[in-house]
């Protein structure tokens, strides 16, 4: 079903090419207006390589502050959007002002700046009486040594304004804060960065114990529309890389009923208007305590495995709240979907091998391969490092991820 688009009336603050091609068959030609960084633009050759749906570039700094009504006075065309939408982390807060701007629905540019800073984050869910581990706002390694040792020698360090896992680190001894802290002050700049760079302070915490989630909410007007719990699989150690996702969790109702609860809290909280939140949480003894949240469609393939599960179209639903509609979605899934990343060691691929057998076990829907012979593959510390991925449905969750982890155990990516 085609979304009713019409030529340039959806913007998008920083470019998502996977986005925009999954929506391939439903927006008409045409009907984007990408606005990307200047050096982006160039950096990814985007005049040259256009996707069919996008009908002009608009050159523009977003990442470290927009200014809509000096974007609009220079490009007056945007005012005829009729739905903002951002790309990726960086573009969060810019598409908020731009929407703002055109009076059109959004995240609202107070809830945005809030959902893009971790520790305005805590300070609010902390006013919410929401579950915080401990936490502080640290400026050198010594100040984060000290929190270390505060908390019996162990602390999560990570930067206040980065996703995807960068610079984030489970640190179990305080005498190695000193060598860590570059990685979370000064962390690995992913490819949607801007070579200014995007500012950042480093954020301490309580190392959590318990399994972890995420809650995808999708909100239209402060109402939510649909809510979905997702279980989430992570590496061992000092890097918590996610490895996988199962939709819909596993767990029983009532505790799935306090993880959306929560997640309803922080929405309401932050007075999110309209978007959807993907929020993480660690179930502790305690109950269920905030690790981080994003004010923008999940990544990790999340969007695909509700569509798969709810049979649902998850994404279009998004873009018509924001285009001012209440879409409905099932309260219910009719099955389950998981995703299985790649993982490859550090080194040189030398061989890919047992791609086609992953395709032909039971329930897999994908399989992509990231890398190839020749490639040097990096230690994992963020999901920028994996190697790919498998995706696969079942009856229930247990299915889906066995379904999942059986065809990712297929793949053999050998490195030396």
């Amino acid at each position: 079903m085609q979304l009713d688009v019409g030529r340039g009336e959806m913007v998008m603050v920083g470019f998502a090419a996977d986005l925009l091609r999954s929506l391939g068959e439903q927006l008409s030609p045409g009907s984007v207006v990408v606005v990307e960084e200047p050096d982006l633009i160039q950096r990814r050759d985007l005049a040259r390589h256009r996707l069919p749906v996008i009908s002009r570039l608009v050159a523009a700094e977003y990442q470290t502050g927009l200014d809509p009504v000096a974007l609009l006075a220079r490009e007056p065309g945007l005012a005829a959007a009729r739905l903002v939408v951002p790309g990726q982390e960086h573009g969060v807060v810019g598409a908020a002002r731009l929407a703002d701007a055109l009076g059109l629905p959004g995240a609202g540019t107070h809830a945005a700046e809030i959902f893009t800073d971790k520790h305005r984050l805590r300070l609010l869910a902390a006013s919410a009486g929401l579950l915080n581990p401990a936490f502080a706002l640290v400026a050198t390694a010594a100040e984060a040594e000290a929190f270390a040792r505060r908390q019996g020698g162990r602390c999560v360090l990570k930067p206040t304004r980065r996703s995807g896992s960068l610079g984030v680190q489970i640190i179990a001894d305080p005498t190695l804060v000193a060598a860590a802290w570059a990685a979370s002050a000064a962390p690995e700049t992913g490819p949607d960065t801007t070579s200014r760079g995007v500012p950042t302070a480093v954020l301490a915490e309580e190392v959590l114990i318990g399994s972890e989630h995420s809650v995808e909410l999708l909100v239209v007007e402060g109402e939510v529309r649909f809510g979905n719990v997702t279980d989430k699989r992570v590496l061992a150690g000092g890097h918590p890389v996610e490895t996988g996702h199962t939709v819909p969790s596993a767990l029983p109702e009532q505790a799935r009923r306090e993880l959306l609860d929560a997640a309803t809290r922080l929405a309401r909280a932050a007075e999110f208007h309209t978007g959807t939140l993907h929020s993480e949480w660690i179930r502790t003894a305690a109950g269920p305590a905030l690790v981080e949240c994003a004010a923008r469609l999940p990544g990790d393939l999340i969007t695909a495995l509700i569509s798969v599960a709810y049979e649902c179209a998850f994404v279009p639903a998004y873009l018509r709240g924001l285009r001012g509609e209440r879409p409905t979605l099932p309260a219910r899934p009719t099955g389950a979907a998981a995703v299985e990343f790649l993982l490859a060691a550090p080194g040189t691929v030398g061989a890919v091998d047992g791609v086609r057998a992953a395709r032909r076990v039971p329930g897999v829907l994908d399989v992509e391969v990231g890398v190839a012979v020749g490639d040097a593959v990096a230690e994992i510390t963020s999901s920028l490092r994996r190697s790919g991925h498998v995706l696969a449905w079942g009856a229930d969750p247990a299915d889906a991820t066995d379904a999942a982890g059986r065809a990712a155990g297929q793949v053999r990516i050998t490195t030396g």
